[in-house]
């Protein structure tokens, strides 16, 4: 029994805190909405505009709750998926404060947080995947969006899909695998979409595979394709550098890797723009290549640092996707969740037998006092219920009252006792009781109910209803 009690007053705890919208959740829920809000606006919460501290109280406070939560109901299922926004939130903010292994935790645990908002899983696997590419993890970055594009496909975003499957294109032209990489970008094509953004990055997807295999004039032609929309990305501007100082034009070359370095602040971008201008600008005296690549050292023990980071991150996700499901924590849960049906049947049985017997109960109660209205009449008493002889009174009032005396008798009542009751459920008023059983009044009378009722089981205002539906 103890057991019982137990499990279910965890289950109440449990639907009491799905139920119930504390403040700090409420707060929690409001600091997402924000950065929602931001985000939709092209700003981070914590770097553009908002508060980084309340970001991560209302990451803590979301992953706390939710933690706990069967994303079942409505109310469950929204604090699940703002906690899921929650996690996406603040590990962006993360990767901009250059905590890519903070980030990544931030990441997997939106993965684990059963939301089913696609739109947010497919930011989080792209962001994954961003930092998978970022650790040269090529083929897990590859995975990663592919999960993406998935995400975007489940939830109905037929473009952002298509750009899972360049970002998928891309990871496969930096892994040298050119000819899989244009299978990808054809199936893109053909899909028929007409979208400048799109069009741009398969362009530099396409000028990044023949980078990749030494066909610099390929390069170059798909680069600049790529610059009829966006003229100063970082990529396409690296992409140029770097095929025109392989191909040995150098003046080509030193003006696009000045270019990167005027637009861009990434480090792998400057440190390899500043490769090219250390080894290409002939303009410069001895004393200026000398400066630049003491910058770039600079640059490569960041990156170092940097990339020890980002293989932390990657070493943390390799982990999650080899962990093995915990079974004794499923069993538990699914335990639990058998606990929780067998008791909300329970509960819904007994519930329904209730409304049986109060029903049943009831019926009783009418078929007695229709009973009483037609072959008892209240005004003469004497007469209908042979009041003056108790041996026929015991007779009458069982056949027309429901057993009413031999079930008073078993309850040790006496013959006054039986008198009253059933000139109570007669509907007789005190003042006329004590008349009729020649009893004191009011104080006697009152005293006799009071027994009466001690005696049942009940209490004076519950007599008469006792009386009918419970006895």
């Amino acid at each position: 029994m103890y057991r019982v009690r137990t499990v279910i007053v965890f289950f109440v705890w449990v639907f009491c805190l799905a139920s119930c919208t504390p403040r700090a959740v409420r707060e929690a829920q409001e600091v997402v909405a924000q950065a929602d809000s931001l985000r939709a606006e092209g700003m981070i919460y914590g770097i553009d505009a908002g508060d980084s501290l309340a970001l991560a109280q209302a990451y803590e406070t979301l992953g706390r709750t939710s933690r706990y939560l069967l994303p079942i109901t409505n109310h469950q299922l929204q604090i699940t998926n703002t906690y899921a926004h929650a996690c996406y939130h603040y590990g962006r903010l993360l990767r901009e404060k250059d905590d890519p292994v903070g980030a990544m935790e931030c990441f997997i645990n939106a993965t684990h947080s059963r939301t089913r908002d696609y739109h947010i899983l497919g930011r989080i696997y792209s962001n994954m995947g961003d930092l998978c590419h970022l650790a040269n993890e090529f083929q897990l970055a590859y995975d990663m969006y592919e999960r993406s594009a998935d995400s975007y496909l489940h939830n109905g975003d037929t473009l952002l899909y298509y750009y899972g499957l360049y970002r998928r294109a891309y990871e496969l032209a930096s892994d040298g695998l050119k000819d899989s990489c244009f299978s990808l970008l054809q199936v893109i094509e053909n899909s028929g979409i007409e979208n400048y953004g799109l069009q741009t990055y398969c362009n530099i997807t396409r000028a990044e595979a023949f980078l990749r295999s030494a066909q610099y004039d390929s390069t170059i032609y798909y680069a600049h394709q790529a610059q009829e929309h966006q003229s100063n990305l970082p990529a396409l501007l690296l992409q140029l550098a770097q095929a025109y100082s392989l191909m040995g034009l150098k003046d080509s070359s030193v003006y696009y890797a000045q270019y990167v370095l005027s637009v861009s602040n990434e480090l792998f971008d400057k440190n390899n723009a500043m490769y090219i201008l250390t080894h290409n600008d002939d303009s410069k005296n001895r004393e200026d290549v000398r400066k630049i690549s003491a910058d770039r050292s600079d640059v490569q023990k960041l990156i170092e640092i940097h990339q020890g980071k980002l293989s932390q991150a990657v070493q943390l996700l390799e982990q999650d996707l080899n962990r093995k499901p915990d079974i004794h924590k499923r069993i538990l849960l699914l335990i639990l969740l058998l606990l929780l049906v067998i008791v909300s049947c329970v509960m819904y049985i007994a519930n329904k037998r209730k409304k049986q017997m109060i029903s049943l109960t009831d019926k009783h109660a009418d078929s007695i006092i229709e009973s009483i209205k037609q072959h008892i009449d209240t005004t003469d008493i004497n007469n209908t219920l042979h009041w003056k002889n108790y041996v026929v009174l015991k007779s009458d009032a069982d056949l027309y009252m429901g057993g009413i005396v031999s079930k008073l008798e078993g309850c040790n009542l006496n013959e006054v006792e039986i008198r009253f009751c059933i000139l109570t459920m007669l509907d007789f008023r005190l003042k006329q009781i004590a008349e009729t059983i020649h009893y004191g009044y009011p104080s006697g009378i009152k005293t006799l109910k009071k027994r009466v009722s001690d005696k049942l089981g009940t209490t004076p205002p519950e007599l008469k209803n006792f009386l009918l539906h419970k006895l």
